[in-house]
């Protein structure tokens, strides 16, 4: 599914929760019909913001008739009262719309804003941040285009475009070797990442074919060591990327960064992104 169409499913569901195929009801007995109104959309706190275009398919969904207008781009970093969007529109539209398009930008920029503060973390180390597939169900496309909004990198998007061999399916194989040579060979041209425990099950895995290897739960001293013993095999097994994921957290992930790895994934930029505040202020116009 492409995300413009998870987008449009999504507004769809998020709106069927607040309407149940009604109407806003306080707005309706509050602001006559032929109420007109704007509305901006302003940052309360610092940060970057994604998801505008969700605001947008929130209004057109909710009513034709409402118009936005984008200030701000996904990936712009903003300050505490900048103005990001601009609503205009029949007034109970407006106010029918408002809770389901803060929802979901205010969540997505408070994805792009994490990615943002770990990219800045690790600056000038050429380590790149990646995101996991710890996501909200429903959402992930989206919350993969807020990270990449914020500066970061997409894994793989699900189960089906690419391979990556974990602890249990070394268990159910019965070894890092074997788990790592059937997905090698059943890859057919789909990238083959394995997860290692520690340093003999790293070095199993590039004896075992492995070019792409994830570090979990190292400390930043065995990634270090991990570090080092690849890049000397890498005379007799060409290049091979190691990236480091586990526990990292944002006053951790430069040191990591800093040992020497191509990548950190941190899934805490999706599944514990606190959102970013942006709040809609109405100004009606009669």
């Amino acid at each position: 599914m492409a995300a413009d169409a998870a987008a449009v499913a999504l507004v769809n569901r998020a709106l069927e929760e607040d309407l149940a195929q009604g109407v806003d009801v306080t707005s309706v007995a509050t602001v006559p019909d032929d109420a007109a109104g704007s509305a901006t959309l302003v940052a309360r706190a610092d940060g970057v913001v994604a998801g505008l275009d969700l605001v947008a398919e929130v209004y057109r969904q909710v009513d034709e008739r409402v118009t936005v207008e984008r200030i701000a781009a996904d990936g712009d970093r903003v300050t505490r009262g900048d103005v990001v969007a601009r609503v205009d529109g029949p007034l109970r539209a407006i106010l029918t719309g408002e809770r389901t398009a803060l929802n979901l930008v205010t969540h997505l920029s408070g994805v792009a804003t994490a990615t943002r503060a770990h990219v800045d973390a690790v600056a000038g180390t050429g380590c790149a941040v990646r995101d996991t597939r710890k996501t909200t169900p429903g959402m992930r496309l989206l919350e993969k285009a807020a990270v990449r909004a914020g500066g970061g990198v997409n894994h793989r998007v699900g189960l089906f475009d690419g391979l990556l061999v974990k602890d249990n399916h070394v268990v159910a194989a019965g070894s890092v070797t074997a788990a790592t040579r059937a997905a090698l060979d059943a890859a057919d041209g789909l990238p083959v990442q394995v997860e290692v425990d520690d340093l003999d099950q790293l070095r199993e895995a590039i004896d075992a074919g492995a070019r792409d290897v994830l570090l979990d739960n190292f400390t930043p001293d065995l990634v270090r060591q991990a570090v080092t013993i690849v890049r000397a095999l890498e005379s007799v097994h060409g290049r091979i990327l190691l990236e480091a994921s586990g526990t990292l957290r944002l006053d951790t992930v430069r040191e990591y960064a800093e040992a020497g790895v191509d990548r950190v994934s941190v899934g805490a930029i999706t599944h514990s992104a606190p959102q970013l505040d942006l709040a809609l202020d109405i100004q009606p116009t009669r």
